[in-house]
């Protein structure tokens, strides 16, 4: 496929960068307090591991089911030109987000503006703690443990981390990130509704299609995920590096300015390739199949729905685009916090050692 071997090529050589970086042992990460020169800065990452993982996974739940209906009316304005009870004319074509949000409650009930939540945020904690570890982790593998006084190097690994951090998480997550899909998609009351729940929706797509049938659309979800996260992560890291200095910070007010027009940006930059993606993910389990691969969807879309089929549920995405750049701001602040009140035990410094065994 195309628009895998165009990205093969520099993927290739970031992957075997990265090998090559982690046989090597350069100086360390000036990081929670360590001093230069120990030699074990792949250690030191893997030790912080646990502790990036941890804070990304409080943020990511909390923040997620604050703007769950947004995000279900995000969904079925994106999806509903590929959703059978729209097109079987069980139910008529939403005209917008409030619209949505106001029929949703009407026909189906309050509670079911966050239908689907209970495996978003099922999905989001691996999802969200894995795209903060990874980041963090692959910034310092792919930097060798420097930091780069080069605002360009530095953003050159800052987006390239944020992007492999996206991709790794996605193929760990993607069943119940289209589990997720389909279940918001999933329009009326209990007794109408296709699926029943997650393992129902699993059963009946792996019944179906097979294990394939779970990672529907995950090519065109992997370009979306490299572009995105590549904004998100790498646009506000290289922002911080930009404007904050060695001896201060920036403040809070600033980081959260910063991270909404990052997250804003890097929605509305990559929205079509999400939208695109949720087309392919409305097809599994489905005899009817709409599109016969992502290129297939890009063009028929176009076509017959024309641009601004592309953008559609955008607005929604923007107002659900706060949670997200809170998550980012406050993902600090949780570091912040975990090292104080747990601190790291330092590694042994590797010229320590040496100098025991000399002596012994």
């Amino acid at each position: 496929m195309f628009y895998l071997k165009a990205a093969e090529k520099p993927w290739r050589k970031a992957r075997e960068g990265i090998l090559s970086r982690l046989m090597q042992a350069p100086s360390p990460v000036h990081d929670r307090g360590k001093t230069p020169g120990s030699g074990n800065w792949p250690r030191q990452a893997w030790a912080d591991f646990p502790r990036d993982f941890m804070a990304g996974a409080v943020m990511g739940g909390v923040a997620h089911t604050i703007v769950a209906p947004i995000e279900r009316a995000k969904l079925l304005l994106q999806t509903q030109e590929s959703n059978m009870a729209i097109r079987g004319g069980q139910h008529s074509r939403y005209t917008g987000m409030l619209d949505c949000i106001l029929r949703i409650a009407r026909e189906e009930g309050l509670p079911s503006l966050w239908r689907g939540n209970g495996i978003s945020v099922l999905r989001y904690y691996p999802s969200v703690a894995l795209n903060f570890s990874c980041k963090d982790l692959y910034r310092t593998i792919l930097s060798g443990g420097h930091k780069s006084n080069d605002l360009l190097t530095a953003a050159r690994y800052n987006f390239l981390a944020g992007g492999l951090a996206g991709c790794t998480a996605l193929v760990v997550v993607y069943p119940l990130d289209i589990a997720h899909t389909r279940l918001a998609a999933d329009m009326g009351r209990t007794e109408v509704r296709q699926f029943r729940g997650l393992l129902h929706f699993m059963k009946t797509i792996y019944k179906k299609d097979g294990l394939r049938g779970l990672y529907k659309g995950l090519p065109a979800s992997l370009q979306g995920m490299i572009v995105h996260r590549s904004l998100y992560f790498g646009g506000f890291d290289t922002a911080k590096d930009v404007l904050s200095n060695e001896s201060k910070g920036l403040p809070f007010w600033m980081r959260w300015l910063i991270a909404q027009a990052v997250t804003t940006s890097a929605g509305l930059i990559s929205y079509p390739l999400d939208t695109v993606r949720r087309r392919m993910m409305m097809q599994a389990g489905s005899k009817q199949i709409m599109y016969s691969s992502t290129l297939d969807c890009w063009k028929k879309l176009y076509k017959f729905e024309g641009v601004g089929s592309f953008y559609r549920g955008a607005m929604s995405n923007m107002f659900r685009g706060t949670g997200a750049a809170l998550i980012l701001v406050l993902y600090d602040e949780i570091k912040h916090l975990m090292d104080l009140t747990m601190p790291g035990v330092p590694l042994p410094d590797q010229s320590d050692k040496d100098s025991g065994e000399h002596h012994a």
